[in-house]
């Protein structure tokens, strides 16, 4: 035998819920809320409507994420010679499920030197230049955050 958890019933216009002030049904769409979301909600769901005999089921598998923390960048490895850095970059956030990183440039001229898809980037470029902001955004699907890298980390040497 399977036990189901019943959040909210309605019938004939009523409705019953049976966890107020964690659940919010509204009659008006049908729709359920659920306050204060925690990640133990993540969980599938089935939504049920019986007319007479017949029963309509739906299944909806909630997905709950943190939100990404401002990321930070560090300095993996750094080489000054012949009039060039060469530099090697992590960009981690601390918090936030499922976080993928890009890198981009916030000059468009520059935009091959600072672009990426991993948390990882490889830089080389002349130390007289001074126009790159490299910028590491964290995503997931709940929000986004940015950090940009000041070049004159090589030239502080």
């Amino acid at each position: 035998p399977q036990k189901k958890q019943v959040l909210v019933k309605y019938s004939r216009a009523n409705s019953t819920n049976y966890y107020p002030g964690q659940m919010l049904f509204q009659m008006l769409d049908f729709s359920l809320e659920i306050l204060n979301t925690s990640r133990q909600d993540g969980q599938l769901y089935e939504y049920s409507v019986s007319t007479g005999p017949l029963e309509e089921v739906q299944q909806i598998q909630l997905k709950v994420y943190e939100p990404v923390s401002d990321p930070t960048i560090q300095i993996l490895s750094k080489e000054v010679a012949n009039g060039s850095c060469t530099i090697t970059l992590n960009c981690t956030a601390e918090q936030g499920d499922d976080v993928s990183y890009s890198w981009t440039s916030q000059a468009s001229r520059t935009s091959g030197l600072c672009s990426g898809n991993s948390s990882f980037l490889h830089l080389s470029y002349p130390l007289r230049t001074t126009s790159i902001s490299c910028v590491c955004t964290a995503t997931n699907p709940v929000s986004s955050r940015a950090v940009t890298f000041d070049p004159a980390e090589c030239s502080s040497e």
